[in-house]
């Protein structure tokens, strides 16, 4: 149940402006999920959101440590130079590489750390990325397409 909620919480807050732990509870009562406040204060912290200022208002995000920020360059640097083709149906991206850089890839995709992303599983040239749902599957296929270029 608590894995099921911080997925809902997550998704939540990237579809939503959620400015409170009430709208926050508010939310997830919408859709389907009972909760208390201590809860939901537990479940922030375990999921490292923070309040970041977004049109004039302070909303919940998903924190971007200085760690998440240097992976974030690194996976720009390995896919720029490696990346040959991407695509993505359903909730799998599929990200084609020069041969023997897949592991590369894989590896700079697995330490982005984003919450959406399950996993990658890497072959020589191909690297298959399993997200949580299909609009995050859609939004990383744009972000590698944009690197890509």
């Amino acid at each position: 149940m608590k894995n099921k909620r911080q997925e809902m919480i997550l998704d939540i807050i990237a579809r939503y402006p959620v400015e409170t732990q009430e709208e926050l509870i508010a939310k997830l009562r919408e859709n389907g999920f009972s909760c208390t406040q201590s809860t939901i204060s537990r479940d922030i912290k375990q999921l490292h959101l923070v309040k970041e200022l977004s049109d004039g208002a302070y909303r919940y995000a998903v924190s971007k440590t200085k760690a998440e920020l240097d992976s974030s360059d690194r996976l720009q640097r390995i896919l720029h130079e490696c990346c040959t083709g991407c695509d993505y149906a359903q909730n799998l991206v599929v990200l084609k590489t020069m041969p023997g850089l897949a592991s590369a890839a894989g590896a700079a995709l697995d330490a982005k750390i984003d919450p959406l992303m399950l996993g990658c599983v890497c072959g020589d040239d191909t690297v298959v990325i399993i997200m949580r749902t299909e609009s995050a599957a859609q939004d990383l296929y744009l972000e590698i397409q944009q690197i890509c270029k």
